[in-house]
């Protein structure tokens, strides 16, 4: 870089990079302990979304596990969890009707009573304010794109901040090069399929030991409903139609504050057909009797899409390396059968915080936090993931039905006796690798939507308040730029344009042949793409700060 481009820098003893439940509850928690025991200690958290909350989508029916131990009068400080479930169900569906399972005997990890219906969004916002109120420097609408390393080859903190590229690459009037914001220690935070975190999974080996990391891609939309529709506290979950047995995934319906319904669909990303649509499933799905008659007659007002880790106990990697860690979902610590992590990612930005803040009055930085794995290693989020570690490989092996009773059983015989039948089962292919030929399948002819319970994806885009300057550098980037017609159409259909939630990607007719197009100021960062290329060529990275999806309540 030339010598009038040099960046800022600012010290910090922790960096947090993403404003999720488990970066703002590191920050809350090293300035807990900082205040408990009368010392200073900086820390500042960016967030590439314009708000704290703008990118964050979940369910969400929250286990308040990790918020009581974060902050344990929280009710009394007016967080935004006040829906507790009321109705906990559990649906099978066909086309026409469904089974009710709810009888079953189920683990009692399983219930969700105790638990609290509401927006991850908007307790990320006031976890936020909470945060800012202990000292902690919380800076929205700023990406972190890239890292810091010392020279002894420790993460030593972010470049963030960076601004004013055009298309070509070339620097515009308003060009900023962005600041380094160095720590001590670094703490990665940025949700599933984080860049930053593949970055440094692949320098320090971190994925050595474990198996692939494995997604599902979440779709969700809030629906305002008449009150004869409302009923606070439902939950309701399903799996079964629209997806077929061979893939996995399920439904969520939940009913929480001013007569609003949360209604989404899971699909696991390890699925084979190759025209197979996410987004195209989930309008299905709302036609159905069981969904619809929560949603009929009310309007929308809400949409998005994330990706969500569904490796578990298998599938965490090595989670401190040199002047850092992996906190939440940037590891991967959700209970997948009973769709929660968030209370997990609380309680490691709570375990990371307090390695940290240790090793910090110790005198310590830039070294590995080998009592941030310690502490995970002997943690009740750690014997979590390992109760239903298999439940996944059953359902992706067995398909739904059978896979969903033996996982059932397996959930069984851990909670009983602390042991399994199956051992501890292998994940083996990634979800891309998983992806069948377009020769084997058959395309799936999708209804088209009809305007009031179902919509196309440009018209969902647009209530997803998404916004990307489109003056500046693509920030889904093409390994090989020919892949897409040359590899990929031929072999497999080109599923971009499929399992993109947002019509960010078309293979279009040219008078030269068909042409990949990427519009990349429609994506909603769920980074999809990233996960299920069959050929592994594109890779998700942070646009400007602020760009992406603005969500409200999600």
């Amino acid at each position: 870089m030339a010598e009038d481009e040099a960046r800022e820098a600012m010290d910090y003893d922790v960096v947090i990079v993403g404003g999720g439940p488990a970066g703002l509850a590191a920050g809350i928690r090293l300035k807990q302990q900082a205040a408990a025991a009368g010392v200073e200690v900086s820390v500042a958290l960016v967030e590439k979304g314009s708000e704290v909350g703008a990118h964050i989508l979940s369910g969400v029916v929250v286990d308040p596990v990790g918020l009581n131990a974060l902050i344990p009068d929280w009710k009394e400080k007016g967080a935004p969890l006040t829906d507790q479930v009321a109705k906990d169900s559990y649906l099978v569906l066909n086309e026409k009707g469904h089974n009710d399972i709810s009888w079953l005997p189920m683990p009692p990890f399983m219930s969700n009573h105790g638990c609290y219906v509401g927006s991850l969004a908007n307790l990320c916002r006031w976890l936020a304010s909470e945060a800012e109120a202990l000292g902690v420097e919380v800076y929205p609408g700023m990406a972190a794109s890239d890292l810091v390393y010392d020279d002894k080859g420790a993460v030593a903190g972010a470049v963030v901040g960076v601004f004013g590229l055009g298309k070509d690459g070339e620097k515009k009037p308003d060009y900023q090069p962005g600041m380094e914001l160095r720590g001590k220690y670094t703490f990665l935070a940025e949700g599933a399929r984080g860049s930053l975190a593949k970055q440094v999974q692949a320098k320090f080996d971190l994925c050595g030991a474990s198996e692939p990391q494995k997604f599902g891609i979440g779709l969700k939309e809030i629906w305002e409903v008449p009150d004869a529709k409302f009923s606070a506290g439902l939950v309701q979950h399903s799996f079964g139609w629209p997806l077929s047995n061979d893939v996995g995934g399920g439904s969520f319906l939940y009913h929480f504050g001013a007569n609003q319904v949360a209604v989404g669909l899971v699909v696991h990303l390890n699925y084979k057909n190759p025209f197979l649509s996410p987004y195209d499933e989930f309008q299905r799905l709302k036609h159905h009797p069981s969904i619809k008659r929560h949603i009929e007659g009310g309007r929308r007002v809400a949409y998005g899409a994330r990706a969500i880790v569904e490796g578990g106990y298998q599938s965490v990697p090595k989670l401190a390396f040199p002047g850092g860690a992996l906190i939440g979902d940037d590891a991967g610590f959700v209970n997948v059968p009973r769709i929660k992590g968030s209370h997990n990612a609380i309680r490691t930005g709570m375990m990371a915080a307090e390695a940290a803040f240790a090793a910090i009055q110790a005198g310590r930085g830039g070294d590995e936090l080998v009592e941030y794995q310690a502490a995970y290693d002997a943690s009740a989020v750690k014997k979590e993931l390992k109760g239903v570690r298999n439940v996944k490989p059953l359902w992706s092996k067995f398909g739904t039905i059978l896979g969903v009773l033996l996982g059932g059983i397996d959930m069984w015989m851990n909670c009983l006796l602390g042991v399994s039948l199956f051992g501890t089962m292998k994940h083996g292919k990634t979800d891309a690798e998983a992806t069948g030929l377009a020769k084997d399948y058959s395309p799936i002819a999708y209804p088209k939507p009809d305007g009031v319970l179902s919509f196309d994806k440009l018209s969902s885009v647009f209530i997803s308040n998404t916004n990307h300057d489109e003056d500046q550098p693509s920030h889904l980037k093409l390994k090989d730029p020919t892949v897409p017609i040359r590899v990929n159409l031929p072999l497999y259909g080109e599923p971009a344009r499929l399992y993109c939630p947002a019509g960010v990607y078309e293979v279009v007719e040219a008078a030269e042949g068909p042409k990949f197009v990427i519009n990349a100021q429609n994506c909603v960062h769920c980074k999809t793409c990233d996960i299920k290329d069959p050929s592994q060529n594109i890779f998700w990275t942070t646009p400007e700060g602020g760009g992406g999806p603005n969500y409200p309540n999600m």
